[in-house]
């Protein structure tokens, strides 16, 4: 009898060791801890003889204990089985970290039966064991199953190896829910960010109320949701990036990436990779395949700046994209479909390349469909100080600094200018003088040499100098009376000059101290 039972004993044990060994390379096969729950289920159910077994996890946010894994249930029991924190047995495990052992279900008034699992069973003959799934203090689940009540079973055996059955699973479960919570933060952040650019992109949000500027915002509402080719044209610096983006955010491809590339600032052998990608060892350095900014677009959009700068072949390529919804990496054979908005832009003149035989015909047709044009900042001189005010509130909060406005004399300066850079030198110029400024205001010598010579002023060479300081002097003359409220005495006190010297200069300038008053 005991050298029965001594065989016996080693039986189960090789058994165990079995089943254990058959668990961690379950474990070990798989990422996703979908594709690991279910076979350990299976591998327990197998070597137990266990009817139902279920692997519950918490959800720390919502305090809800879901079904993540189960063995022996049907899809609709697996959604019925959701339990708070101490609630029915498994919410007591997971509360208290404690096992459960229930010989006989019926007798049981924890055990809820939420799944409706046992209807064609009787109570009575069905023991169930529950075990905390943890790792160290912190609660991660509980592992449960169901065994059929028999004199033979030693439940306790059972609840031991179901202990170490849950603490292998334990360090799965934990990467799973702590990759889970990354994913859902990643979602929302994603998701605040792309409200938020949507929110920056729209046309409402962007400067400018000159007439000129009107007309592109009606052009963006108008074609935004649309999926066509845009060209937008325009000189260097008038924010055609700006546009595209506008037109993508405000277009059902918002959720989708948003792709740019300069095609002027790419050597004609690097920019073919760079649009459509290539093929392992289609050239000396590709080591790897490599997808392209179209490919990477997909479902989005992508912004081609200087759209010109394509030589004819990758025109032609860029055409069958337009035409086909295809393309093929450079080196490869292999037809690639894609779904890229196709936004384009230009400063050069595409007519005249057109005729020289240096642009597609059939590539400038598809484009300039839907064409619009970014006026330059000397024709929307009324746009300029929001532009700068805008600028001076960007780059003050950027660098911590308490820079409030513009002086009158250096708004003037900047109404004068003729800004052959546009927006992105106005831009430029009012981060530099944010860094320059000493106090909460935007003065004139602040600004770069070329707005403060007498070219910028559009007058002759001659005399750059003496301009240059008369529209410092009347500057610092015009502020000081605007800190005096219009008293002489006062504000020449605050330039250290006398009242005469004060008066004198007034008159020259041509300052009318009362209206500061």
């Amino acid at each position: 009898m005991p050298k029965k039972n001594t065989q016996h004993t080693v039986k189960q044990e090789l058994s165990e060791l079995s089943l254990l060994f058959q668990i961690s390379q379950i474990l070990d096969r798989s990422v996703d801890l979908r594709d690991e729950l279910g076979p350990v289920l299976q591998a327990i159910a197998e070597h137990t003889g266990m009817l139902r077994g279920t692997i519950n996890l918490l959800n720390r946010e919502k305090g809800e204990i879901i079904i993540e894994a189960a063995h022996g249930l049907s899809g609709n029991q697996l959604k019925r089985g959701r339990y708070l924190l101490g609630e029915g047995v498994v919410g007591q495990v997971v509360e208290t970290g404690l096992p459960m052992m229930i010989p006989n279900i019926s007798e049981e008034p924890r055990f809820l039966n939420k799944t409706h699992s046992r209807r064609n069973l009787k109570k009575e003959d069905i023991s169930y064991l529950c075990v905390p799934i943890k790792m160290g203090n912190e609660i991660l689940g509980a592992l449960s199953a169901d065994r059929l009540f028999s004199a033979e079973i030693s439940l306790e055996e059972d609840l031991r190896l179901m202990a170490i059955i849950a603490s292998m699973i334990a360090r799965a479960v934990q990467l799973r829910q702590k990759t889970q919570e990354e994913h859902e933060q990643l979602l929302q952040e994603n998701t605040r960010l792309h409200d938020q650019l949507r929110e920056t992109f729209r046309p409402a949000n962007m400067i400018g109320r000159s007439n000129a500027m009107e007309e592109v915002f009606d052009f963006i509402a108008a074609i935004a949701k649309a999926d066509d080719a845009v060209l937008i044209r325009g000189e260097s610096g008038v924010g055609k990036e700006l546009v595209a983006q506008s037109i993508h955010y405000n277009s059902m491809r918002a959720s989708r990436p948003f792709i740019r590339i300069n095609c002027g600032a790419y050597p004609e052998n690097l920019i073919e990779s760079e649009l459509f990608g290539h093929e392992q060892g289609a050239f000396s350095g590709a080591y790897k395949q490599q997808r392209g900014r179209i490919e990477s677009a997909h479902h989005g959009t992508i912004f081609l700046n200087d759209i010109a700068a394509l030589g004819l072949p990758l025109q032609v390529k860029l055409l069958r994209v337009l035409e086909k919804k295809q393309f093929e990496r450079q080196g490869g054979h292999k037809s690639i479909a894609v779904n890229t908005r196709i936004i384009a832009g230009t400063h050069g003149n595409l007519e005249e390349k057109m005729e020289a035989g240096l642009f597609h015909e059939a590539l400038y047709h598809h484009l300039n469909a839907f064409p619009i044009h970014v006026p330059p900042l000397r024709k929307r001189r009324t746009d300029i100080l929001e532009l700068a005010n805008f600028f001076v509130e960007k780059y003050s909060e950027l660098n911590h600094k308490y820079v409030q406005r513009i002086s009158t004399p250096a708004i003037d300066m900047l109404t004068r200018y003729h800004w052959p850079g546009n927006v992105r030198e106005l831009e430029t110029c009012i981060e530099r003088a944010v860094l320059l400024a000493t106090d909460d205001v935007v003065h004139g010598h602040h600004f770069p040499p070329t707005l403060q010579t007498a070219e910028a002023s559009n007058t002759m060479m001659k005399g750059k100098l003496e301009e240059t300081l008369n529209l410092i002097e009347r500057e610092m003359l015009i502020e000081a009376l605007k800190h005096s409220r219009g008293n002489k005495a006062k504000a020449a006190r605050e330039l250290g000059i006398t009242e005469r010297l004060m008066g004198l200069r007034v008159k020259q300038h041509g300052i009318i101290p009362k209206q500061f008053r």
